[in-house]
């Protein structure tokens, strides 16, 4: 299977060469061996692959949340290794949404308040942005959950409220690192139908990163990865 974007779509994010390697005293264990990736814009693509093979590290990488040793990545026309910090950081606040299989919702807030989090830190006024934290909240299906926090709300459900605030700030690209890891097969097929109306609803591409085959299935291409390549 390649693993370039179809050639019908406009690539959205490339890389080439990726190679990540980290130091343990005196050795160097290599966990990206050299890889290239496309994704097209408005594409759902899956990784999959056993534990440890280097998948949620190339999911980093390609999120900006660690640099590669070797190789670069580019959005649309920018060579994200040549941003500075800064320039790095707004980029990714800016383009990229990420959920993780352990949802990191503030404990002290609300769910409407952790949805309206990143377009409040964002500097948008209080007002649109709760209008637009109401709104993605009955998207996700828990519009009548506005006022729970965390601990008041199930699993399936804290993990809807970190897709909705993964997407308030409208990036281009989704990154989602085993978001059902932790949820039961009925909410887990829940959270990807969500995943799939939201690529419907609003373009934004999505990378996955899971075990789950039958979750791997949904999206337009699956990539397996075996020992920091992908085999197919």
């Amino acid at each position: 299977m390649n693993n370039l974007a179809g050639r019908t779509q406009t690539p959205l994010l490339q890389a080439t060469g990726i190679r990540k390697s980290f130091k343990k005293g005196n050795t160097e264990i290599p966990v990206i061996r050299g890889v290239d990736f496309a994704i097209g814009v408005g594409e759902m693509v899956a990784i999959t692959g056993a534990s440890g093979v280097g998948k949620s590290t190339l999911l980093h990488i390609l999120g900006t949340l660690e640099p590669p040793t070797a190789g670069r990545v580019v959005f649309g026309q920018q060579d994200l290794s040549q941003l500075s910090e800064k320039a790095l950081s707004d980029f990714r606040n800016r383009s990229l949404g990420f959920v993780f299989q352990f949802h990191y919702l503030l404990p002290e807030f609300t769910a409407l308040e952790n949805v309206m989090m990143p377009a409040l830190i964002a500097g948008h006024h209080k007002t649109p942005a709760e209008k637009q934290a109401r709104e993605l909240l009955q998207f996700v299906g828990i519009g009548h959950r506005l006022e729970h926090r965390p601990t008041e709300l199930s699993g399936g459900e804290q993990q809807r409220v970190a897709i909705a605030r993964s997407v308030i700030l409208r990036p281009k690209l989704l990154l989602a690192d085993e978001l059902t890891g932790n949820l039961d097969s009925a909410n887990s097929s829940n959270v990807m139908d969500l995943l799939v109306r939201l690529n419907q609803a609003t373009g934004v591409s999505i990378l996955l990163v899971t075990h789950d085959l039958e979750l791997a299935k949904r999206m337009n291409r699956t990539l397996v990865m075996k020992d920091g390549v992908f085999v197919r």
